[in-house]
């Protein structure tokens, strides 16, 4: 793991996008193809914003996963991950993707991990973009995560730290509008990436910051296992570093 601390939320996200548009454009000059994991959240508004701007990328070939999006949430929702990402990151690049895989959380949860994972293990990923919540979670792996589990795609429950964080980012009028369970990525499979791009600006991440950086690899902080990682880089602000001793 690299930390790397910006000096504003802004150039925060210039920065990781820069570095993970050139993992995209070396994937692309090596195989003429490029797979890619996305994560949503306010965490991803600046990073998303300059990545579709990045020069030199041929979307067309590149295909894009999420991590994760609540159950039952239709794509018209304002908290849909779906919605979020069309807007944010379809609607805005240069050119569509050559395939973006949008998890469906709207039906059977379960068949839908499933045939999500077989299209995964068809698509080896080479930079996720992800973020770190503040519970510590990564993808929708509340503490205690599942370190162990193999499978690609999970059903899950949220706990309520992690919902209230939704609720604090204006995505529901109130707590009970929020979903309980949602689909996420595992985090054995977002660890399978050959790079990580990790987006944490504000103050209100410093704990998980912390104990993502500092402290024990634990199912407690989901996303202290990123330690592990040889190739994931942390990309913090001043006030999201502001607890880190080194």
């Amino acid at each position: 793991m690299n930390v790397e601390v910006l000096p504003s939320k802004d150039e925060l996200g210039k920065k990781a996008a820069r570095d993970g548009a050139e993992a995209i454009r070396k994937a692309l000059a090596e195989r003429g193809e490029a797979n890619v994991i996305l994560a949503t959240g306010a965490s991803q508004f600046e990073m998303l914003g300059h990545l579709v701007k990045e020069p030199d990328i041929d979307w067309g070939k590149v295909t894009v996963f999420h991590l994760d999006e609540y159950a039952g949430m239709p794509i018209t929702h304002p908290a849909s991950f779906r919605k979020y990402l069309k807007e944010r990151f379809v609607d805005q690049a240069p050119e569509p993707p050559r395939e973006f895989h949008y998890i469906n959380a709207e039906g059977d949860c379960f068949a839908e991990c499933e045939r999500l994972g077989k299209l995964i293990a068809e698509h080896p990923i080479d930079v996720a973009f992800i973020g770190i919540g503040e519970n510590g979670h990564v993808a929708f792996n509340d503490p205690p995560a599942d370190f162990s589990t193999e499978k690609p795609y999970l059903v899950v429950e949220l706990d309520e730290a992690c919902r209230r964080q939704q609720l604090g980012e204006g995505w529901f009028p109130t707590l009970d509008d929020v979903p309980k369970q949602a689909i996420s990525m595992s985090v054995r499979q977002i660890l399978k990436s050959k790079q990580i791009i990790c987006s944490v600006p504000d103050e209100r991440k410093t704990k998980a910051v912390q104990g993502a950086v500092e402290g024990p690899v634990t199912p407690d902080c989901p996303a202290s296992i990123l330690q592990e990682h040889e190739k994931c880089t942390i990309y913090l602000d001043p006030p999201s570093a502001s607890l880190l001793k080194k």
